[in-house]
């Protein structure tokens, strides 16, 4: 079987055109700002700038105005935008509407698609996707659901507390998760509902302050009190929300990985025009065995995050769940990724520790990286207990496929 890992010719040369766009138009304003903007106006105009360059939405189909990549496609291109913390923002392929596009593109209904997904693929409004509570609500188990839906005449009653919604502030709309049967623990029994930003029963409870900033529209406590929304603001099937949810949390879980391993590249480039041009005991930092490991090491880090995002994103692509390969890829790319910045940081000394560089600001956003998306420990658990599935039913190790979920 023949293996290629070289993105097809358009991809490479959608991927070679998104990393001038960074380099000459994200890094000088990623670097005015420190990292972290969170002003529409400038949204907007990074946005402007992206269209005109030919590298806006890589990921929606071409009719909704995307170049309409696959998962692997998608891997080349997000990583060359990862490489600024606003790259992403300007390509309006940041969390949580990338996932949030995916997701609509999937189940919503044509009515949906145009109410919602055209003007968010567009860029013309954001949206978040609630799903976390706060304890002892849906977390790392989204099976913990509280939150609830009740029929009324003409549509759904939602009630509940949701914590840690990325991007709600200034958001359009909520993708909702809430119970419609059953009880918190029991499998299934999730619904989705769409809710207008404007409802008044969906109150913004306050702004959570956090070790990352760089996410538009912070991470935010919701209160949905009497929140009546109608029936066509049902996204999928009723009860069928846990489901519809693996459809987006899977390539979310990739697409994270490729933006923050373009971080990663940055991190290992400004350490090693540090190393090459600074000079120590009578040597250049570069021509030093141990920051020569860090470097090797870090490349090292790079190279394999990669082959591991590739793996998952072939498996997504191939129409299965891939749920053990995003899991170790996921797990892998967080704790590989910090590994990077940290070294990055450490060769640089008080550089490194200094506003002059970004080493300390991308160490305070890739830290989260380990929790967002599941942990690394509720991943390990997953992924072990696939292991020990397989191996009950006599499926052996099948040469480290993904399993299903």
């Amino acid at each position: 079987m023949t293996v290629d890992f070289s993105p097809d010719p358009s991809v490479a040369e959608l991927a070679q055109r998104t990393a001038r766009f960074i380099r000459e138009t994200v890094l000088p304003l990623e670097k005015q700002h420190k990292g972290v903007v969170h002003t529409e106006a400038i949204r907007l105009e990074l946005q402007r700038a992206a269209k005109e360059s030919g590298v806006f939405a890589p990921h929606v189909a071409a009719e909704l105005g995307g170049h309409g990549l696959d998962m692997r496609g998608r891997a080349a291109v997000f990583e060359e935008a990862g490489y600024s913390l606003l790259g992403p923002l300007a390509l309006n392929i940041a969390a949580p509407d990338e996932g949030n596009m995916h997701l609509l593109e999937a189940v919503a209904t044509a009515e949906q698609r145009e109410r919602y997904l055209r003007p968010l693929a567009a860029g013309e409004i954001r949206s978040c996707f609630a799903m976390t509570e706060p304890a002892p609500g849906a977390g790392s188990d989204p099976n913990a659901l509280t939150t609830r839906a009740e029929r009324v005449p003409g549509g759904w009653r939602i009630d509940g507390r949701k914590w840690f919604i990325t991007g709600a502030d200034g958001a359009g709309f909520a993708i909702v998760m809430a119970r419609t049967s059953g009880a918190p623990g029991d499998r299934g029994g999730a619904t989705m509902f769409l809710v207008d930003s404007d409802n008044p029963g969906m109150k913004t409870v306050r702004h959570i302050e956090t070790l990352d900033e760089s996410l538009f529209g912070g991470h935010i406590e919701l209160l949905f009190d009497g929140c009546v929304v109608p029936e066509d603001a049902v996204l999928g099937e009723v009860d069928e929300g846990f489901r519809y949810a693996q459809v987006r949390l899977g390539p979310a879980r990739m697409t994270h990985c490729m933006r923050w391993l373009g971080i990663a590249r940055h991190a290992q480039d400004i350490a090693v025009a540090r190393a090459a041009e600074r000079e120590l005991f009578g040597s250049r930092l570069a021509d030093l065995g141990m920051v020569q490991q860090m470097i090797a090491d870090n490349e090292i880090d790079i190279a394999a995050t990669r082959g591991l995002i590739l793996r998952a994103c072939w498996e997504l692509d191939q129409g299965g769940s891939a749920a053990q390969s995003t899991s170790i890829a996921k797990t892998f790319s967080a704790e590989a990724i910090w590994r990077v910045v940290d070294r990055s940081l450490q060769i640089c000394g008080s550089l490194g520790v200094s506003g002059d560089a970004l080493l300390g600001r991308f160490l305070r956003e890739v830290r989260p990286f380990r929790i967002y998306d599941g942990p690394s420990e509720t991943h390990r658990w997953a992924i072990a207990r696939r292991v020990v599935r397989r191996y009950e039913t006599g499926a052996g190790s099948q040469g480290g496929k993904g399993g299903a979920a």
